[in-house]
């Protein structure tokens, strides 16, 4: 007999969205339970460039998706101001740029109602010493750095706080359809193997690119594309504003700062599934090649890691998918014949509240709830579960502050035995399981040039002395661990880091004989995450 867990609401999918969705419900009094197949942030949430946008890029191709990224980023700097670094971004043109569409750029902007400001060439430089000495045209614009992670973590703290619920690893294996409506859903608990349902008056999907096959268990179909995209990390932090090449979307064409280190990208290449992607060989090469023009020190710089997202693009047709629209598609599948279905996909992590809104008010219109949203003007709390998240934040008092006998243990990002505890804590708080892959989600480890060759093996030695992990799972967990970190590493294999990964082989391979699984295996629709968060 298979355990029933009831409850008005069920949101599949832990990105942005879906940890949105249950805070802006959870802040209408609705009772709701989260469930995600990976961890937080496993899709094109964790494995983005982290730019909140201004709407700039979109002035040319989509003014409405242009302005509600206006309206969404300025609300975000107001009430989640701790997630966001204020950096201001540039649009920047080189020689051989397209002169037409540069003219065009302000004007557009402004009709879209976004600030821009043109900029002397030589004071520009001046600014961001990086930009190359062939720069035709510079325009200043309000674009912003946000920390997807500590994003997601504090939608859901404050979500749990106030009565919400959170399963990881949790993966939909089918829905219970009766009478045109979703009876129950039969979810597979990853770490035991068990199946229970999960019985709620209303369904929400907010599966981001997995959205076709979540809605093809109801017997729905969502046509979408899969377009996927790759970045590049950098050892250090190029320049201190977003940098955008002033031209039609491309590859390469983007440089943002996170904390110490900056982020390049990206591309955008058709694939056949969301499941299972991982940077090549060939993307990062463009990706080098395109940037290198707008940022010349792109071309000899140190990178540590690239990654891959898949962007969910809802559409009916083909051609270029940057054309594709970046609205979100909010869908209530009454008119599929699933009366209490909803999924929301598309869109942009900038606007992700407003999804939020949007599919939370479809769904008290459905419960007959008239509470209306809150997250407009409630400030998003900050929690001590989501303090870890950026990079080189330890540099600051955190760091400075340790006690004594409080031993570092990921050097790279400063992070010491009490943050790992601090975590650990919080991720036992939320039911999830508190292992290497876990706790990096949840902070820098693992992320800065030795990419875990060390720290792996100092956090999992400190959760065996406290007892968080025990027999054989610290290694099985080790191995996941750096099998994730090696998706990211594979395919820039060239000067320091074929050095830094040849030593980490030979100290988890060669010295503790732990050998890396498969990177690359086929999984089955529901997916797993798609190429190593950032």
């Amino acid at each position: 007999m298979e355990k029933t867990i009831e409850t008005q609401v069920l949101v599949i999918g832990g990105g942005a969205t879906g940890t949105g969705i249950a805070r802006d419900l959870a802040l209408r009094g609705v009772k709701l339970i989260l469930i995600e197949k990976s961890d937080l942030n496993a899709g094109a949430s964790g494995a983005n460039h982290g730019l909140l946008h201004s709407g700039a890029r979109y002035v040319y191709t989509d003014a409405e998706a242009a302005m509600e990224c206006l309206a969404e980023g300025s609300l975000l700097k107001q009430i989640a101001p701790h997630c966001i670094e204020d950096t201001g971004g540039l649009f920047v043109a080189v020689s051989g740029d397209e002169e037409g569409y540069i003219a065009d750029f302000p004007g557009l902007c402004q009709r879209s109602g976004i600030p821009c400001q043109s900029l002397n060439l030589k004071e520009v430089r001046e600014m961001e010493p990086c930009l190359s000495p062939n720069l035709i045209a510079a325009f200043g614009v309000p674009d912003a750095a946000i920390d997807p992670f500590k994003l997601s973590i504090e939608n859901l703290n404050d979500a749990l706080n106030r009565g919400g619920q959170y399963y990881d690893h949790a993966r939909l294996e089918s829905f219970i359809v009766e009478h045109h409506r979703i009876a129950g859903a039969r979810i597979l608990n990853m770490e035991t193997r068990e199946l229970f349902v999960i019985k709620a008056d209303i369904y929400v999907s907010a599966t981001g690119a997995w959205a076709d096959c979540v809605a093809a268990r109801a017997g729905v179909h969502i046509p979408m594309v899969y377009s996927k995209g790759s970045l590049l990390v950098t050892g250090r932090r190029m320049a201190t504003r977003a940098i955008n090449r002033l031209r039609h979307p491309s590859n390469g064409d983007i440089l943002m700062p996170g904390g110490v280190v900056s982020i390049l990208g990206t591309t955008s290449v058709r694939t056949a599934s969301p499941d299972n992607l991982f940077p090549s060989v060939e993307e990062v090469d463009m990706i080098i090649d395109q940037g290198e023009p707008m940022i010349p020190a792109l071309g000899h710089c140190r990178f540590i890691r690239a990654y891959s997202g898949v962007r969910p693009l809802v559409s009916a047709g083909g051609g270029d998918d940057r054309t594709v629209s970046r609205g979100f598609s909010l869908l209530d599948h009454a008119r599929d014949g699933v009366d209490n279905f909803i999924t929301i996909t598309g869109g942009k992590l900038t606007t992700f509240r407003l999804m939020a809104e949007r599919t939370s008010d479809m769904v008290c219109g459905k419960l007959g709830i008239s509470a209306a949203c809150q997250t407009r003007d409630l400030i998003l709390p900050r929690t001590a579960g989501g303090g870890w998240t950026e990079p080189g934040v330890a540099l600051g008092q955190k760091f400075f502050s340790r006690t004594k006998g409080d031993p570092l243990l990921c050097e790279c990002e400063m992070v010491p035995a009490s943050a790992i505890d601090s975590l650990v804590s919080t991720i036992r708080k939320n039911w999830a399981k508190p292992d290497l892959l876990a706790i990096a989600l949840r902070s820098r480890i693992g992320k800065g040039p030795c990419q875990g060759a060390f720290c792996s093996v100092r956090v999992l030695s400190h959760l065996y002395n406290q007892e968080e992990v025990e027999g054989p799972q610290g290694a099985d967990g080790l191995r996941r661990f750096l099998n994730e970190r090696w998706k990211g590493e594979h395919a820039l294999l060239w000067g320091t880091v074929l050095g830094q990964s040849s030593l980490k082989e030979m100290i988890h391979c060669g010295l503790f004989c732990l050998e890396l699984e498969p990177p690359y295996e086929s999984g089955d629709q529901t997916g797993e995450p798609t190429g190593g968060q950032r």
